[in-house]
């Protein structure tokens, strides 16, 4: 593997040299060529690649090949700041399946499974991306895609869905939903669930195996970098296997950005090995995991990291949806009569997420013009869907309400309460 690691290694760094004029500059600045690469252990003389060098490069700058060889476009989205583009060739496809696949394997999916794929299908990558591994697996696919929960419960039943692909949060409100029809979890045939795009508490994977009577696999993606298929759980759920010979996965400390030992906790760095469209060298996550190479019971002998639970930056996700607390408060010394203070709550009502707005009203609004007010908050909910796709509760609070909240607390996540 590491041999193979080496080789493919050498392969992308040099075309990222060559064909990504960003990566031929950071090259120049370190005084480094693609020929120093003679060992895994030389990537740490590699540049990091940011979220912000790719929105630098919008839209197709960061693209290693022509155009006319893209055969595939997804995007984040992206209002106040410019979205992170990324581009498939037809290779880049073929190896997006086999790696969703070997995720959905190892979660127990087989030829024989119905996979009912509950994530949105857009611009988005997690729809896209367990479409072709099922398929790849050769199962039966039905891309409901999200949304229309009751039509999700109906097609369960009647389709005899086996597996199921979505966010956690959102299995949790069909779990929810079924108990208001008053279907019973043993009327399906589900038996697995795949579950990306947030966070999955050990409570929370508890809660979701009792309610829909399913195995609840964790399994990790970037858009960035792919999209779903850089690891995933198998049925042991002992760690998400990495699939080693397409990713390169450096552990390193936040602070220094030095390389930490097996083990150590601190934040995921992820190269591509076969990506031709959009090749990333030690792309920075800012998810905080750890790495262990010990032999998984399973029989895989790939690495494993451990599920994410936290970030070093301030993103949340809600309903599998990025929010930045920055770009909101960027959007709001855009509106006004409102001051750029501001407090995000984030509950979980029924199983369903949302996400509560409060704002502070500015000096000069007088908090008793209702007609007004409601005009505000429309405003603000409007501009907040278009950053970040979701429409939040707002909730305007009197002037100097919000302003010494530090920023321990401009965030209050009662999710796991």
């Amino acid at each position: 593997m590491e041999q193979l690691q080496l080789e493919l290694l050498q392969t992308t760094v040099n075309r990222a040299y060559r064909n990504v004029p960003f990566y031929h500059r950071k090259f120049e600045q370190l005084n480094i060529a693609p020929e120093d690469v003679q060992s895994l252990c030389d990537i740490a003389k590699l540049p990091f690649t940011t979220k912000e060098d790719l929105r630098d490069g919008y839209p197709y700058e960061m693209f290693a090949v022509p155009l006319r060889e893209i055969v595939r476009i997804h995007s984040s989205s992206g209002a106040t700041s410019k979205p992170v583009v990324v581009g498939y060739t037809r290779n880049d496809l073929k190896h997006w399946a086999d790696q969703t696949a070997r995720v959905m394997s190892a979660a127990g999916v087989t030829k024989d499974d119905v996979v009912q794929i509950a994530f949105d299908y857009g611009l988005f990558t997690g729809g896209f991306g367990m479409h072709y591994g099922a398929e790849r697996l050769g199962a039966s696919v039905i891309p409901v895609s999200s949304g229309n929960t009751e039509r999700q419960v109906q097609i369960m039943q009647d389709f005899r869905s086996t597996a199921l692909v979505s966010t956690p949060s959102f299995a949790l409100y069909l779990a929810e939903v079924m108990g208001r029809l008053g279907v019973p979890t043993a009327g399906l045939w589900l038996r697995v669930g795949l579950f990306g795009g947030e966070p999955m508490s050990e409570r929370m994977r508890g809660e979701i195996e009792s309610r829909l009577g399913v195995v609840a696999t964790d399994n990790y993606g970037i858009s960035a970098v792919m999209g779903p298929g850089i690891a995933g759980e198998c049925e042991l759920r002992d760690g998400l296997h990495i699939n080693e010979d397409h990713f390169l996965v450096e552990v390193v400390d936040p602070t220094t950005l030095q390389v930490l030992d097996e083990g150590q906790e601190g934040e995921l760095v992820i190269t591509t090995l076969t990506k031709e469209g959009l090749p990333m060298i030690r792309y920075r996550t800012h998810d905080i995991s750890r790495i262990t190479r010990s032999k998984c019971k399973c029989g895989r002998t790939t690495a494993r990291m451990a599920p994410v639970r936290r970030r070093t930056d301030d993103m949340v996700i809600i309903r599998g949806v990025n929010v930045y607390p920055k770009e909101i408060e960027a959007l709001l010394y855009e509106i006004e009569h409102v001051q750029p203070h501001y407090q995000i709550v984030i509950d979980r009502e029924a199983g369903l997420e949302n996400l509560t707005l409060r704002v502070e009203l500015s000096g000069g609004m007088i908090s008793d013009q209702m007609q007004r007010l409601v005009e505000l908050e429309d405003t603000i909910k409007h501009r907040v869907h278009a950053l970040v796709g979701l429409t939040p509760r707002v909730r305007l609070v009197e002037p100097r309400t919000l302003h010494e909240v530090g920023p321990s607390e401009r965030v209050i996540d009662n999710r796991e309460k």
